[in-house]
């Protein structure tokens, strides 16, 4: 028997019951992800309070989704998440497509974010690299610039956080393999940053 969309019942049990196990997986890699890293989300909270409260501002980076999720906390913190609010410094790097092309070509991809590091970022302020590897080479060179130049430095990797863990001032690594997974306890731990530290610099 099929539905007006040619889907058989049978079929569209299967759908049902994979999503239903795609939600608990994201679940469950949630809640790991707490459970090994709360000490660490509590400690990000409060070095991005700090920064912001000192009027630096926070850099934020990645590839792909991760590039997505850079963009999504930056315009959180420059917008609002819940509260009226003045405006926050945060960029997302990587997302001016003249400055991206122009890096990669007159030197290589690897170097698109250490080149932005470079001439944006002041001792003092925050870059965060997002990769769900730890191993993308070009964050974990824009995280080096960072170091150089006198940031803190923060990563949001996955697995076992990849080469980027130990390069790092404050590593937060989703505890599974699967990319999905890791990105979206990324995005999740990124809202739980941005409502902590807006509730602590505005509170009323």
């Amino acid at each position: 028997m099929s539905n007006q969309n040619g889907f058989s019942t049978q079929h569209m049990e299967e759908w049902s019951n994979r999503i239903q196990l795609l939600f608990m997986e994201s679940i469950a890699a949630k809640q790991e992800f707490v459970r090994e890293s709360l000490p660490r989300i509590i400690q990000a909270a409060q070095w991005m309070t700090e920064v912001l409260r000192s009027g630096k501002k926070i850099l934020i980076f990645g590839n792909g989704g991760s590039s997505t999720d850079a963009m999504h906390i930056a315009g959180e913190l420059v917008s609002r998440f819940y509260k009226n609010r003045a405006g926050l410094p945060a960029m997302a790097l990587g997302t001016n497509i003249a400055t991206l092309t122009s890096i990669a070509n007159d030197f290589s991809y690897e170097n698109i974010f250490s080149r932005e590091v470079e001439a944006y970022g002041l001792e003092g302020d925050l870059a965060i690299g997002i990769s769900t590897s730890g191993n993308s080479r070009n964050v974990l060179s824009g995280l080096s610039k960072a170091r150089e130049k006198g940031l803190r430095t923060m990563a949001l990797t996955g697995g076992t956080g990849g080469q980027i863990k130990d390069k790092v001032d404050l590593a937060l690594v989703v505890p599974s393999k699967l990319t999905p997974r890791i990105q979206e306890c990324h995005i999740t731990v990124g809202h739980i940053l941005c409502e902590l530290v807006e509730e602590e610099l505005f509170a009323s």
